[in-house]
């Protein structure tokens, strides 16, 4: 006899417990909706039995009228299933995006900032929600890397995201609540078919399932193959960027070069991804590329949403975008905590006189000990330092002579002769 969808589903989660080490939090991410009511209520059954704490997250977006009755529900059922509730408000700032990715992002950022470090988030997502997802990437024309879907556990900074339902299908959660008398809220824009995942869900999988009955599970495993396969590209692609990388931690364009353009891509993609940048879209990907082969004395720069790549001296750099500086100018006694734009200074400096600190501005020269007079934009080409950190430089002037030269808060590049900096703590 094939096990009831109820024993299925309690069975997943006391595998995905039994991940989560002693002494760790689990929390569920509960929207009110069938599919989190239904993993709160489970979590707290498997929970009591291995005398485990369960605790439940709730996002309220603020996007629909129906959000406090959501709200007010996950309460409710918090209250009287004894699992302590944390609701969190947010605005969704949309900013260029679409309202279910702001919405997703706001809503992850709010988890990020609820659990503690070493904490389990399970979430509610199943087969049919993979399937879907694994679609929409198709649709969207998704590389090997979007057509892996959700992974089952992720680790993201310093929380582990787990869909322990994962090889679940919607009709199993939907029978389980059934057979428990569960209530839910029915989110009013579920049925709304101009957004695209409910298109799938309403309109095209339907379809699809009639002529395929295992479409859902078939779609899930070319999402699990696509992760796997993924998995071990990153692997080999990790070992050969390494081996791309300068002594002073950028990557080698020459090396670059010797690739073919296939791996340029995937490299360039796991450089951001390494760095924890978001990956260029295409086009401003393949204008990066072609720019590979530019003349070693030109400076390159390509630009996407936050993320700024550049050539110079053939290395690629690719770092978050800078904001521009603002003006700033002011005096200082060398000793009282000096707070810049670009953070506290890390030093302090013995003076008889006040001194004055600004960015650099071009033109200053500094008393080398045992060098003599040096121009600091010659010590900076001799120190390789990237043209756009050189108008990112502190200088410390001292009756109009320059006596030190610092990279904000802490890095010093040059003290003159006769002059001492002191290194102070910073603020943790």
């Amino acid at each position: 006899m094939a096990p009831q969808p109820l024993s299925t589903l309690q069975s997943l989660l006391n595998d995905a417990l039994a991940e989560t080490p002693p002494g760790r939090s689990v929390w569920v991410a509960l929207s009110g909706g069938l599919d989190s009511c239904l993993l709160v209520t489970l979590a707290a059954m498997v929970g009591k039995q291995a005398n485990r704490c369960v605790r439940a997250v709730h996002i309220n977006h603020g996007l629909q009228a129906a959000a406090e009755t959501f709200e007010a529900h996950s309460r409710a059922l918090c209250e009287r299933l004894n699992v302590p509730l944390t609701v969190v408000n947010v605005t969704v700032a949309v900013q260029g995006q679409g309202i279910e990715a702001a919405a997703r992002n706001a809503r992850y950022e709010a988890f990020y900032a609820t659990l503690a470090s070493g904490d389990a988030l399970w979430l509610a997502q199943h087969q049919d929600d993979q399937a879907e997802t694994f679609l929409l990437a198709a649709l969207r024309g998704s590389g090997l890397r979007g057509l892996v879907g959700m992974p089952y556990r992720r680790e993201s900074q310093g929380i582990t995201l787990v869909r322990p339902w994962l090889s679940a299908r919607r009709a199993e959660l939907d029978a389980a609540a059934r057979s428990l008398a569960l209530t839910w809220c029915e989110d009013p824009t579920n049925s709304d078919i101009s957004f695209d995942r409910n298109r799938l869900r309403h309109r095209v999988l339907p379809e699809i399932q009639e002529r395929w009955p295992g479409a859902a599970r078939a779609l899930a495993n070319s999402a699990a193959h696509a992760y796997e396969a993924d998995a071990v590209l990153g692997e080999y692609v990790a070992a050969e960027l390494a081996g791309l990388m300068s002594n002073d931690g950028q990557v080698d364009v020459d090396a670059l070069n010797r690739c073919s353009r296939p791996r340029q891509r995937l490299l360039v993609r796991a450089l951001c991804q390494q760095q924890g940048l978001p990956p260029p879209p295409q086009k401003r990907l393949e204008s990066l590329l072609e720019q590979l082969t530019a003349k070693a004395s030109a400076e390159v720069c390509v630009e996407w949403p936050g993320v700024q790549a550049r050539l110079w001296r053939q290395r690629l750099y690719v770092m978050t975008k800078f904001e521009s500086l603002p003006p700033w100018d002011v005096f200082w006694d060398g000793q009282t905590p000096l707070e810049t734009p670009l953070g506290r200074l890390g030093w302090q400096v013995a003076c008889s006189q006040r001194l004055r600190v600004a960015w650099r501005k071009g033109g200053e020269v500094i008393q080398l000990p045992g060098r003599g007079r040096r121009d600091l934009k010659r010590l900076l080409q001799e120190a390789s330092v990237p043209p756009w950190e050189r108008e990112r430089l502190v200088v410390v002037m001292q009756a109009g002579a320059c006596i030190g030269v610092i990279s904000p808060p802490e890095r010093l590049l040059w003290q003159a002769e006769g002059v001492e900096f002191t290194p102070q703590p910073l603020p943790a």
